[in-house]
């Protein structure tokens, strides 16, 4: 490449440098935002308060009372990759036949991890409920994958389902 063209090449970047940075400086000066002084109009929004009604608590005994065992039958499904409703037949999990009112820990035959041991107590309807919302979150380290169920409803549905099967 001689001389006058890699000249040429230059003057050609530094002109299209010079007139980006012109461009700029222009647009600047039009669309410049002052950040500073009083809104020219205000827009009224309502308070977030208007329109909404507020839900009354339904206390966990009255939930209980309205639970639909075949619902809890459905989503047990989910449980019975791990779990069985035979006594005494573990699986991954621990059988869950007459879970509710039971010793944590102390399905025979069992393994359990070492948290769930020291977890203690009883699995009442509202232990349970706790447990099978975030089972992580309510007994850490224990070994159980599962995420939990995230509606109360389904949990209502399972522990009524589960309380069910040893009467």
């Amino acid at each position: 490449m001689d001389t006058m063209t890699l000249t040429k090449v230059t003057a050609a970047l530094c002109g299209a440098l010079l007139v980006l940075l012109l461009g700029k400086w222009v647009a600047e000066g039009f669309y410049h935002v002052e950040s500073h002084g009083e809104a020219g109009y205000v827009i009224a929004v309502e308070s977030a308060d208007t329109g909404h009604e507020e839900v009354e608590e339904v206390s966990f005994e009255e939930l209980m009372a309205s639970a639909d065992l075949g619902k809890g039958a459905k989503v047990f499904k989910k449980c019975a990759a791990c779990h069985k409703l035979e006594d005494g037949v573990n699986a991954t999990g621990p059988y869950l036949f007459g879970v509710v009112g039971r010793a944590v820990a102390t399905a025979t035959g069992f393994g359990y991890s070492g948290a769930m041991t020291e977890k203690g107590g009883d699995w009442t309807a509202e232990s349970l409920d706790a447990f099978l919302a975030k089972p992580k979150a309510d007994v850490p380290g224990t070994s159980m994958s599962f995420s939990g169920l995230s509606k109360q409803g389904d949990r209502v549905n399972v522990i009524a389902y589960l309380d069910s099967l040893d009467d």
